[in-house]
């Protein structure tokens, strides 16, 4: 069984985040580079953004449709990411989990990584009976992705990886306001929607409950025991 630490950093920019997660990998590729490998230690941290939008190294910038100044207005940061994907949202109400793994402990395959963290999110919503899936060719957890027209997104995933090690992950929509996805065309996709596990039950839901359910979870999935 795999180790790991777990870290609730609550409410936390963007870019405090961001440089958290730098000076962690930095810290364990050193580790690698020097032979230290086995004394990496994998963790998973939780973090709740206020308003902003994120754009993926391969993103197209007219995804987003605000202005500089309108985004100002409405006061929203907007970040260029050193991760994958297209632009998304972060905010209140959205759980976002960025696991920092060395795959060299697990298994050195990102599309394996990738599956792992959509089988993670597949299983929490399914004890809200909320029935997850993967779509082909995209990234993240849908609901009912092979039905044109009720297609809608719930969690959006975008990873980097260097020597093994990862960082940024998931955002798994709880109680999120989703009215701010109408600024974007998340993930670069047109004509689908997106959605939260509060708009699928009708009732909001304990962000605490649902990280409970995420680590475990995160257990089953990765093989792993939080220390």
């Amino acid at each position: 069984m795999h180790k790991a630490t777990l870290q609730d950093l609550g409410v936390l920019s963007y870019k405090s985040a961001w440089s958290l997660q730098e000076e962690k990998i930095q810290h364990k590729t050193s580790l690698k580079r020097n032979g230290g490998g086995a004394l990496i230690t994998n963790e998973l941290l939780f973090v709740e953004h206020p308003h902003v939008l994120t754009l993926g190294k391969s993103g197209h910038p007219e995804n987003v449709l605000l202005s500089e100044e309108q985004l100002n207005k409405n006061g929203i940061e907007f970040f260029h990411s050193n991760r994958g994907g297209d632009i998304t949202y972060h905010g209140p109400g959205q759980i976002v989990g960025y696991p920092i793994f060395d795959l060299e402990q697990f298994k050195t395959d990102l599309g394996w990584y990738l599956r792992s963290l959509e089988e993670v999110i597949i299983r929490t919503i399914a004890e809200y009976d909320i029935s997850g899936e993967r779509s082909k060719g995209e990234t993240g957890v849908w609901i009912e992705p092979g039905k044109k027209g009720y297609e809608r997104k719930i969690c959006a995933m975008g990873i980097r990886c260097s020597r093994w090690v990862t960082m940024h992950g998931f955002a798994l929509n709880v109680n999120t306001n989703l009215d701010f996805f109408n600024f974007i065309i998340p993930c670069g996709i047109q004509g689908k929607q997106v959605t939260s596990i509060k708009k699928e039950l009708g009732r909001e839901i304990s962000s605490e409950e649902v990280k409970s359910k995420i680590k475990h979870h995160f257990s089953e999935v990765f093989d792993l025991e939080f220390i």
